[in-house]
Parts: C-alpha cells; sequence; structure tokens
C-alpha cells in the first residue's frame, strides 16, 4: 500500500526529527499533494532555503507530486465541516482528501489526526 504525506511528515523527515524512520520507509512508494508541496516549500524557505533548494530536496526524496485538481478541492471543501472542530489547515483536508481518493493510508506527525472519524488510514509518525 502506498503513502500519501502530510507536510509535518515531510519536514519532520528533513529535518532528522522523531519518526523520520517511518517516512524514510515510506518514501519509494509515498505521494504529496501540489498543496502540502506549496507548503512543504514555504517552510524550507522561511528556514533560508531557496526555493530551487527546496525543488531539489523534494525531488531528492522520490516523492510523487500530485496536481490538486478540482475533484480534490471538491472533497477537501467537504472535508471542512468534519475536520472544523480540529483546525485542520487546507493544506491538511487537500492531504486527506488525496489519500482518500488513491486509497492510500496518510503519514502525519499531527496528533489531533488521530481524532478524526475518516475511513482513511491515518498513520502517526510520533
Amino acid at each position: 500500500m502506498s503513502a500519501v504525506l502530510d507536510s509535518s511528515a515531510l519536514l519532520a523527515y528533513f529535518m532528522s526529527e522523531r519518526g523520520v524512520d517511518l517516512v524514510t520507509a515510506a518514501l519509494s512508494t509515498a505521494s504529496l499533494s501540489s498543496v502540502n508541496y506549496a507548503e512543504v516549500v514555504g517552510k524550507l524557505m522561511e528556514r533560508g532555503l531557496t526555493s530551487d533548494q527546496a525543488r531539489m530536496l523534494v525531488e531528492r526524496t522520490g516523492v510523487s507530486i500530485i496536481a490538486y485538481d478540482d475533484e480534490q478541492a471538491l472533497r477537501t471543501g467537504e472535508l471542512r465541516l468534519v475536520t472544523k472542530e480540529f483546525g485542520l489547515s487546507l493544506a491538511d483536508r487537500a492531504c486527506l482528501a488525496l489519500a482518500e481518493r488513491e486509497r492510500a493510508f496518510v503519514l502525519t506527525a499531527d496528533r489531533q489526526w488521530a481524532a478524526l472519524s475518516l475511513d482513511i488510514d491515518i498513520r502517526l509518525i510520533r
């Protein structure tokens, strides 16, 4: 089964944080929503990387970047109602929408996701 990475999981990988082993094990079949890709690039740039450096760093992981389409956008919007009380961002919901569509599990460092009542296999990295 393939994985969809939340931004927090990929950033944990780049920063060698706790849970990096779970992310490393999933990289060969992992995908990333283009919305989460934008979030990761932004966070890496905040840490001093250029956009080209951030792009190359993500490319080196081998993660497939999946373009955000109208189907995912609709599902992301629908997920707002069921995730609102947990404070999930648009990027968080885009990740979930992609995992649901691909029937993949999600890797995240965001603990509040464990409380979600969705038919998605959510795995915390720590």
